[in-house]
């Protein structure tokens, strides 16, 4: 089988965790996988300059990983995001992608998804054509406010169809079934919700420990960290005006921002003399549980009417981190939802920073209501977010595609690999 999307590893946040995990856990079932992806970009928004060439090819634990070059826009806007999935995409068109059975195209990027599905649908013989959406795209327009009339119909009307090409759609939260059904015209039982799983480690206390000493966190101060993607969906204007409050107060407060992203300089000269906010760059997988660890609370911050878009990857490894998370977002969203789930955070209006700051001392001060909510988030990871669990289900969705089109005529004659790997497995 082929997997095809931009985002893969050494990426360490968003998509490429994931899209990296199916592909590792497939290949240790014994499936035969290649990967077809991008050069590593994201969360900077900006090709690793260590990596050069038009196309590469390399191993990744065990997984082929064929990598196509693409321009990544430097400035946030759709028509540089739109040149580099159509770039992006006419690569898959014109690669060689074996002769699978099974084609997984992963969403976003919806343009390159939508390519390599049509690809897929007039080859011969037709592989099985399996959707991962991990965002939708025709909410994110609407939510952002970066369409509107003719462009957010038109948007809405190709996610449709790409999706409608698709022989299954897998999507990470039943909230994205919904959507789909209701408003895309995908069949609802051609919806498999899998969810994303956590893919970080629980903190190791003392780990957690040196690297809060290592930054000059003092004991009395009240860590609240945001890690990952510093981008527009997050909205942390938000959160640099809450520092700016906690600051004025003389409040042992402190607001931290890991990670990189597109909006990351302008968020840095917003916050030009406030002292109650730091910036750190990305750190390494070994020391990101470490970092998690480190807080005391865990922050989620999405910009005002943001909600049915995505759900934060960032969660995942919140939960397992064992810390309250704190959440400025829209109370009827996805990321809401799932921390109601979990019961293991609050919720505050992305409009009110002195909420944000209020909650934070609030969870601060009640040390064993905190503790709570952080056990509620790792129960919620071991009995919901299981790797285990998810690539099961993928395992079963993607043999389930090739049995399909291979009864319908349209694929390969004899045994898929895929099929005949899950059945040896089983016998």
């Amino acid at each position: 089988m082929a997997i095809l999307g931009i985002n893969y590893a050494p990426e360490p946040t968003g998509i490429a965790p994931y899209t990296t995990g199916l592909a590792k856990g497939l290949i240790d079932r014994g499936h035969d996988v290649r990967v077809l992806t991008g050069f590593p970009h994201y969360p900077q928004w900006r090709r690793d300059k260590t990596r050069s060439g038009f196309r590469s090819n390399e191993q990744i634990d065990g997984v082929p990983v064929f990598r196509l070059s693409h321009p990544v826009p430097q400035r946030l806007s759709w028509r540089g995001r739109a040149a580099m999935e159509i770039t992006f995409g006419l690569q898959l068109m014109t690669s060689r992608w074996g002769r699978p059975e099974v084609v997984v195209c992963v969403t976003p990027p919806l343009l390159a998804a939508t390519m390599a599905a049509v690809r897929a649908r007039v080859s011969w013989p037709r592989p099985a054509i399996g959707m991962v959406v991990q965002d939708l795209y025709s909410r994110g327009v609407t939510e952002t406010g970066a369409a509107s009339g003719l462009s957010a119909s038109a948007i809405s009307h190709i996610e449709s169809s790409a999706l409608r090409l698709a022989d299954g759609v897998a999507v990470i939260h039943p909230g994205f079934a919904s959507q789909l059904s209701g408003h895309l015209g995908v069949q609802a039982h051609r919806i498999r919700v899998i969810r994303n799983w956590t893919h970080v480690p629980s903190p190791d206390p003392m780990s957690s420990e040196a690297f809060r000493a290592s930054h000059g966190w003092g004991s009395d101060e009240l860590i609240i960290l945001h890690a990952g993607n510093m981008g527009f969906k997050q909205g942390l204007e938000n959160v640099i005006a809450a520092a700016e409050l906690a600051g004025r107060a003389d409040q042992r407060v402190r607001f931290v921002l890991l990670g990189d992203g597109n909006q990351r300089v302008h968020l840095q000269s917003m916050a030009s003399g406030i002292r109650a906010i730091d910036f750190l760059s990305p750190v390494s997988d070994e020391d990101f549980p470490a970092a998690l660890g480190a807080a005391d609370v865990l922050l989620v911050n999405e910009r005002p009417g943001v909600a049915q878009m995505a759900v934060p990857s960032k969660l995942t490894s919140y939960f397992r981190a064992g810390k309250p998370i704190l959440a400025a977002t829209d109370e009827h969203g996805f990321a809401a939802r799932e921390i109601r789930a979990a019961r293991a955070g609050v919720l505050v209006d992305p409009n009110r920073p002195d909420l944000l700051v209020q909650e934070a001392l609030r969870l601060g001060q009640d040390r064993s209501r905190a503790a709570q909510l952080g056990e509620a988030g790792g129960r919620y990871c071991d009995e919901v977010l299981s790797a285990a669990a998810a690539i099961d289900s993928y395992e079963d969705w993607i043999v389930g595609l090739a049995e399909s089109i291979r009864r319908a005529g349209g694929g390969k004659s004899g045994k898929s690999d895929a099929g005949a790997n899950a059945r040896s497995q089983n016998a």
